[in-house]
């Protein structure tokens, strides 16, 4: 597919999608042009959603937030929020959005893009209580389990972390740091290959992947590579993970200083990174579905709702949808909210046309203003 762009990539520092970047234009300026709309298995896609969409703020339900990073849904409709830079995750009330730290998550260091970052809640939280969370130590990234136990004071409601996975690269930059379970209850994380390029390439290496595992933290059964909890492997900088009504995974991924994408991901299957960039790698990589300059995207969370993709953009300060017929595109991307929020970190499904959108002005790239961060509720079509 021919991608269609109008704005141009800047020079990037370090090697890494720069996360500034001032208001955007009004109006759609990237990737990739409606595709055709079977399914990988050639079956007949279901119907697309409009080619034009429209997002409303509701409200903003609480703000004051730092460094917000990871969010999850508790049963009762209130929210958990990490603190990339503090290691604390807070709870906000889903209706007044009055704000409770519920504890501290011993052994975050966090330096750069690491720290405390992707929250996930067990697939049997009703029962066990568990919350998984992805971050950084002084020698690596890694997911681990607390035991939140409401009954307990106010900032000490979180056990002991049980870690789950050790051992995944980390860096100044590029630390992924995206978890959540699957359709199939199984736990998927998303890596950053840590500014070494390497690693993305390296089967053996947890770093510029998409791992797979049990909620123990095991190489999932039915995984592509044999006692591994590799899933996908050349990734950059892997930071949204969500799936759609057909249980398909599609993820966020940084480019460098050319394109950003937006991935449908396969087991086993190659991303191509460091070799190559967006589209056009050629036999043995997976090309983006669609794909965004670095200045208009640097995306991070992702969420699927009402037949589309939406992608939090960093740089890019805006939220795009990408609207799906099956496995591709329906129609070109739509930018919303361009530069009036700032920095967009996380956005999560709140069931049926609602989301939760995160800002991101307070981790050391952007530049806040009085309330931020934020927590948005939004309505969408």
């Amino acid at each position: 597919m021919t991608a269609v762009l109008a704005a141009a990539a800047l020079v990037l520092a370090a090697g890494c999608s720069p996360d500034g970047g001032g208001p955007a234009s009004d109006g759609p300026s990237a990737a990739s042009p409606p595709a055709t709309s079977a399914s990988p298995t050639g079956s007949p896609s279901p119907s697309a959603p409009p080619a034009k969409g429209a997002v409303t703020v509701v409200s903003t339900l609480t703000e004051g937030l730092p460094s917000p990073w990871g969010l999850a849904a508790l049963p009762d409709g209130d929210l958990l929020v990490s603190s990339r830079d503090e290691g604390t995750i807070t709870r906000i009330d889903g209706e007044s959005g009055a704000k409770t730290v519920i504890g501290s998550v011993p052994g975050v260091a966090p330096a750069g893009e690491g720290g405390l970052m992707g929250l996930a809640l067990s697939p049997s939280y009703a029962s066990d209580h568990l919350v998984y969370a992805y971050f950084t130590t002084e020698s690596d990234n890694r997911v681990a389990r607390m035991l939140y136990d409401e009954r307990r004071p106010a900032g000490q409601q979180l056990g002991a972390p049980d870690t789950v996975l050790r051992g995944i690269p980390k860096g100044t930059v590029h630390n992924g740091g995206r978890i959540a379970f699957g359709p199939d209850k199984m736990l998927y994380a998303a890596t950053g290959e840590t500014g070494e390029t390497g690693l993305a390439q390296d089967k053996e290496s947890l770093g510029g992947k998409i791992l797979r595992m049990t909620p123990d933290g095991q190489p999932a059964p039915g995984n592509p590579f044999a006692g591994s909890v590799v899933y996908s492997y050349g990734h950059r900088n892997v930071q949204g993970l969500a799936w759609d009504a057909d249980k398909r995974l599609w993820a966020a991924e940084f480019g460098q200083n050319t394109w950003d994408e937006l991935n449908l991901v396969e087991p086993g299957k190659n991303y191509g990174w460091p070799e190559v960039e967006g589209k056009g790698g050629g036999a043995g990589f997976v090309d983006p579905v669609a794909q965004w300059k670095t200045a208009d995207a640097s995306p991070s969370g992702i969420a699927v709702a009402e037949g589309s993709v939406w992608m939090a953009g960093l740089r890019g300060e805006r939220l795009w949808r990408v609207p799906l017929a099956g496995a591709e595109p329906s129609a070109d991307p739509q930018a919303f909210l361009e530069g009036r929020y700032g920095r967009l970190r996380t956005v999560v499904a709140a069931g049926g046309n609602k989301l939760w959108l995160v800002t991101s002005e307070t981790d050391g790239r952007g530049t806040p203003e009085a309330g931020d961060d934020k927590i948005l509720r939004l309505e969408v079509k």
